[in-house]
């Protein structure tokens, strides 16, 4: 039987992963770094969100960037207190780019607001050791574009706080997200075009959602190939938005493509995000937990993750 076009892509990623395996085994000593994305978990503690993590196996944290005003959102000294108790350290921190705080937006109120909630939570960001800051050129729930401009109005705003991402060490990582859920940029190749116009040393990094990439690229591991060295997280969750291992997202092929492009190194991450589906998922940033059902969630992921990855491993 003829083989599927997704197939020969898979098989390409395959015969890299071989020759790479092959030709650089010590490239294979050290497994991908495995993270978790935290707004997800709503209004608990973040006492409560550690502990989890650390009974999951899991050692890194992207964080809620939830500092909406000057008075509200983490504390340093007592998120780095109560990460180092579990043994966590922070990968990074999720930005949260809704109407109110849009870069694209065609009201200055909204953009200022975004500028400001940047000058929050860069400096924030290295304070608790996170490398990057995930970026969203326009707002999420948002997908009716405001005008024929809004990509260049998000560049020009971007462009005003970059100096800070290289003054405190932090990378930001552009997310292409799918259109039901904001207007523009929705793939890798408009993150990387948004990059290049925005045009600053600060801004050069991706961040990957695979929920995202399986609506939007044509291939989830040739859009990780292309990302290559400017991916620095990959968001994940299963085909239906869900845990790892509940869905029919080809995880074996995404594995091998991260390898692929070294993506097992110091600074990279991945972070699984299982939100459900919806046009919206940030009304999750403030619901009710369920305390049992997203420790088996967490702890699905992270057992079948790594199961996968041992055998992708031992397979070629």
């Amino acid at each position: 039987m003829k083989p599927q076009n997704f197939e020969l892509k898979n098989e390409r990623i395959r015969a890299a992963f071989a020759a790479l395996k092959r030709e650089h085994p010590e490239r294979f000593q050290r497994r991908l770094n495995l993270s978790w994305s935290n707004w997800g978990f709503g209004i608990e503690p973040l006492s409560d969100s550690a502990a989890r993590l650390e009974r999951a196996g899991i050692r890194y944290i992207e964080l809620h960037g939830n500092h909406y005003g000057p008075d509200l959102g983490y504390k340093v000294d007592e998120t780095l207190k109560i990460l180092g108790d579990h043994g966590i350290k922070v990968a990074g921190v999720c930005g949260m780019f809704s109407a109110d705080n849009d870069l694209s937006s065609n009201r200055a109120v909204h953009r200022q607001a975004a500028i400001d909630y940047l000058k929050r939570e860069i400096p924030f960001t290295a304070a608790v050791g996170g490398t990057y800051l995930l970026v969203v050129p326009g707002a999420v729930g948002r997908p009716k574009a405001y005008d024929d401009v809004e990509f260049e109005r998000s560049v020009e705003t971007l462009r005003l706080v970059a100096d800070l991402f290289v003054q405190h060490g932090v990378r930001a990582a552009i997310e292409p997200i799918r259109s039901a859920e904001v207007s523009f940029v929705h793939t890798v190749a408009d993150a990387i075009r948004y990059i290049e116009a925005v045009n600053h040393p600060g801004v050069q990094h991706i961040n990957g959602d695979v929920y995202h990439m399986q609506a939007e690229e044509a291939h989830i591991g040739e859009a990780i190939v292309q990302a290559g060295e400017r991916l620095i997280n990959l968001h994940m969750a299963d085909s239906n938005r869900r845990a790892l291992g509940l869905g029919a997202m080809d995880l074996d092929t995404i594995i091998m493509a991260l390898y692929v492009i070294g993506f097992n190194r110091e600074g990279c991450y991945v972070t699984p995000e299982p939100l459900g589906p919806g046009g919206d998922p940030y009304p999750a940033m403030y619901g009710k937990p369920d305390k049992q059902q997203l420790d088996e969630m967490v702890m699905q992921t992270a057992t079948y993750f790594r199961e996968r990855e041992e055998e992708v491993l031992a397979s070629v």
